[in-house]
């Protein structure tokens, strides 16, 4: 997390739709093997929690249950150039959003990792034009297969630690330029989270 504390936010509302938008993070734990990172798909439960679930195979799932974890979500992110500043006597930056989330995990019976898989493919399908795929469209032998390949966590949050760093620190003419020198470098999301958040 950025140390400065104008690119913080305690907009809980802002952090939930950040999960929600994004749907995917990395979750850090230390292992007895060293520190390790997995990447997953997200789901919150809108009440303090973070669902998502491992390959059982992977260094984390026998690990992760009963344990500290540190969830990682990044958003849209680019380099800043200086070239876009009233005053080229600086240095380039970055801004970025990112969303780290600590707290205890707990290992989901089946059938709340049967509810997560329901929800996140609802969600994601509903996303895509044309009719959606279906859970139901699998068979039972290939969805079995899934249940026997997978484990399913929640990290209930401890601590949200948001960081949104969108230029905040320029004037307001200054970010109109970096907006439109990050839409002219292809990065649209990051332009418009720097002139409609950064104010």
């Amino acid at each position: 997390m950025h140390p400065n504390p104008l690119y913080r936010s305690d907009d809980r509302a802002l952090m939930e739709s950040l999960i929600d938008e994004i749907g995917f993070g990395m979750v850090f734990a230390a292992t007895p093997d060293g520190p390790r990172v997995a990447h997953t798909p997200l789901l919150s439960t809108g009440d303090g929690a973070v669902q998502f679930h491992l390959a059982r195979g992977n260094a984390l799932a026998r690990h992760l249950a009963g344990g500290d974890a540190l969830i990682v979500v990044n958003g849209p992110d680019a380099y800043v150039s200086p070239r876009w500043y009233a005053n080229r006597d600086t240095v380039p930056t970055w801004d970025y959003i990112a969303l780290e989330l600590e707290g205890r995990v707990r290992r989901m019976a089946d059938e709340g990792l049967e509810a997560f898989l329901h929800a996140a493919i609802a969600k994601h399908e509903a996303r895509l034009a044309g009719e959606p795929w279906r859970a139901e469209e699998s068979s039972e032998k290939v969805w079995a297969g899934l249940f026997r390949g997978i484990v399913g966590f929640e990290l209930e949050v401890l601590a949200w630690r948001p960081t949104l760093k969108l230029s905040q620190n320029k004037s307001a003419a200054e970010r109109d330029r970096i907006a439109e020198g990050l839409d002219t470098a292809g990065h649209s999301a990051l332009a418009h989270l720097v002139r409609n958040i950064a104010v």
